[in-house]
């Protein structure tokens, strides 16, 4: 288990805040009657197992860095700077455009920042945060701006005919751009958390070194994404209240003090089910899965731009962002609006 903080000690010119948003989805829109009937379910058993109505697929020509490079472009126009300005892009995915390189390099030429740093984070999808606080810890040190983008095109791992799995994702990109500045919101804490026992419930189980993709696991279908639903709930009804309740101690902030929450979008039911015992009895919980599913480290970056530019937050309105999945991780940043 890892936890760090990105506050800064003394001037308020050194906290790390947000300084725009943005978002991207793709065009095509996918039914649950469309991604249902390969898997022999219908929309009725969709909606009641997870609350999600359609989700977004890419297009055969789109890559999780065309995703990423859209809504990386929407959060600089947020925040009123240019990609030359930035010192670190950070793409958070386990969905890469290839093994290697970093899809963050991808992003990196689109956008023309010749020169910034750019690398990629997999924590699935807790992985957002796990990419904030880790361009947080580089701001404080070198200054700049960063930008942070959790994308991932899920569409192209799912099995069609499994219905535990293909019901539920779709395809997103969302981005953050950080500075250490006196403008913006306020990144107060983050922490991480990473349970490896738990590393079997959430997986692509061949392509990479331990089993090489070849003709034997292609006919096996173990290049698809896997999940043991059952024990992921389990883990998160039983593992995230307590850790809430950690977090925001360590944060010095009450639970009722939370104005809102924005949850990775792993399932609508399970959201509902778990959202009364985290003790935020005044916040209110912000979802986008009903339109886009689950878009894996993209859930998190879209729902709050969604948020934020319909303006939901009010000034000095606390945020709980929480992400949670594969690894099995867990990650928690609260934010000062």
């Amino acid at each position: 288990m890892a936890r760090t903080a990105i506050r800064a000690p003394g001037s308020p010119m050194q906290d790390i805040r947000i300084l725009g948003t943005g978002a991207y989805v793709p065009e095509r829109i996918v039914s649950n009657d469309e991604v249902g009937a390969p898997a022999g379910v219908d929309d009725a058993w969709i909606t009641r197992k997870t609350a999600i109505r359609e989700r977004r697929w890419a297009a055969p020509g789109q890559a999780t860095s065309d995703l990423a490079t859209a809504a990386a472009r929407a959060a600089l126009r947020s925040a009123g700077i240019t990609a030359e300005q930035l010192s670190v892009i950070a793409v958070a995915t386990s969905t890469p455009d290839r093994p290697q390189p970093p899809t963050a390099a991808y992003v990196q030429h689109h956008l023309g920042a010749s020169g910034t740093a750019a690398f990629d984070v997999n924590a699935v999808c807790s992985g957002t945060v796990f990419a904030l606080s880790a361009v947080g810890s580089t701001l404080l040190r070198r200054g700049g701006h960063a930008l942070v983008i959790g994308a991932d095109v899920y569409s192209r791992i799912l099995d069609p005919t499994d219905r535990r799995t293909v019901v539920l994702f779709g395809d997103g990109a969302g981005a953050m751009v950080l500075g250490p500045t006196s403008r913006g919101p306020l990144v107060r804490h983050v922490a991480l958390h990473t349970f490896g026992e738990l590393s079997g419930l959430i997986q692509v189980p061949a392509g990479g070194s331990r089993l090489p993709a070849d003709p034997i696991t292609l006919d096996a279908g173990l290049q698809y994404f896997a999940m043991q639903g059952r024990e992921v709930r389990r883990f998160v009804v039983e593992q995230l209240p307590q850790l809430v309740k950690d977090f925001l101690h360590e944060a010095g902030v009450e639970a009722a003090d939370v104005d809102h929450f924005v949850p990775h979008q792993a399932n609508g039911v399970m959201l509902q089910e778990v959202f009364p015992h985290l003790g935020m009895d005044r916040a209110r919980m912000h979802q986008t899965l009903a339109r886009y599913g689950n878009t894996g480290a993209a859930s998190i970056p879209i729902t709050l731009d969604e948020a934020a530019r319909r303006g939901a937050f009010a000034p000095g309105e606390l945020i709980l962002l929480a992400g949670f999945g594969g690894g099995m991780a867990a990650s928690f940043a609260l934010l000062q609006w």
